[in-house]
């Protein structure tokens, strides 16, 4: 079923010393200038919406955050290994002090603390926290790909994201998330979630 316009449109108006070592990070800004990045949170164990919830109340927590923006919780089918249950997914705008490789630290120690074990590649999961986009930054390390290189043929990404920001420009393929999400022709099962069945 394709989704509707309106479910991701609607508001469009609105580390560790390694890491710190790897030169990959050598023209990221320093330390206490602020941040953009995107994070997309998933969950497909127990009771999804609302470790979607801790986490980003976990993510909140921390020193130095400030939540810009959230786009609604989305059912998806799942992808890749398909025979598990259906995910709950949303993508955050956030506004950090951070750098990349610290935030992506936190976000590993929270996804811990939430009790995420890790099984199989794509396999089910408690929480999931990833960094989509960290402000125009290209990051290829061990630890860390940004852009997230799955965004453009992932619709239970692309959905949230362009319902909180459909103008931003994905700074490798030079288009917006709008453009990326209307040329992904693969339906995949993506639902929002009215706000009634949230639990």
């Amino acid at each position: 079923m394709k989704l509707p316009a309106p479910a991701y449109r609607q508001a469009q108006g609105g580390a560790s010393s390694r890491l710190a070592r790897d030169r990959s990070w050598s023209l990221l800004p320093p330390r206490g200038m602020r941040h953009i990045a995107y994070i997309g949170i998933g969950s497909n164990v127990g009771n999804k919406a609302h470790q979607c919830e801790q986490g980003i109340s976990e993510i909140l927590k921390l020193d130095r955050h400030r939540l810009l923006a959230r786009s609604s919780l989305y059912k998806t089918q799942p992808i890749g290994y398909t025979e598990q249950d259906w995910f709950i997914n949303l993508v955050i705008k956030l506004e950090t002090e951070m750098d990349a490789p610290t935030l992506l630290c936190s976000l590993k120690k929270i996804e811990s603390r939430l009790g995420r074990v890790k099984t199989h590649r794509w396999g089910p999961r408690t929480i999931d926290l990833d960094i989509l986009f960290f402000n125009d930054d290209r990051i290829q390390t061990d630890e860390l790909t940004v852009p997230h290189p799955l965004i453009q043929d992932r619709q239970f990404v692309l959905v949230p994201l362009a319902e909180i920001d459909p103008d931003f420009t994905h700074p490798v393929l030079r288009k917006t998330v709008q453009q990326l999400l209307e040329q992904l022709r693969e339906e995949q099962g993506v639902e929002r979630v009215p706000r009634s069945r949230v639990p």
